[in-house]
């Protein structure tokens, strides 16, 4: 569904962001979050897309106080993660590859980042190591899916 959420099937916003609403309702850091970051998109990926598919479930997202922000923004294009080999490989493919605008607001925030996937977490850490590099005080991490996880 994630997959075909991502590649032009936007009706099923509904029922993922359902989901997301339940899944952050039920979290232990919902009361904390003071802005939602969608996860960028490179500016030709989402050109070439349409859209962002984490900012889409974002601005959809039931919070009574959190605001938007997309102020965190992928400098430059990165290989198509799924491709990467390893964790070290998707690790070192988004490594440097984010940045905050000029006059970003995350100085002391709680922030919630929004993804579709999470694999490895390589993403997502490297959107929290660049928040918290620019003073955000903490960085939780909403997701629709974690991909590729072992189950025994």
């Amino acid at each position: 569904m994630i997959v075909a959420f991502k590649n032009g099937r936007t009706e099923l916003d509904s029922t993922l962001v359902f989901l997301a609403n339940s899944t952050l309702q039920a979290s232990s850091f919902h009361k904390d979050i003071e802005i939602f970051v969608p996860v960028p998109l490179h500016w030709t990926r989402r050109l070439a897309r349409g859209y962002n598919q984490s900012l889409i479930v974002t601005k959809k997202l039931n919070h009574s106080t959190a605001r938007i922000s997309t102020d965190l923004v992928r400098m430059r294009r990165t290989k198509f993660q799924p491709t990467m080999a390893s964790p070290a490989a998707r690790a070192r493919n988004v490594a440097g590859a984010f940045a905050v605008r000029y006059g970003h607001k995350f100085a002391g925030k709680i922030v919630c980042l929004v993804d579709d996937i999470k694999t490895t977490g390589a993403t997502l850490n490297e959107c929290a190591k660049t928040l918290k590099a620019v003073g955000t005080a903490k960085v939780f991490a909403l997701v629709l899916a974690v991909a590729g996880q072992n189950t025994v």
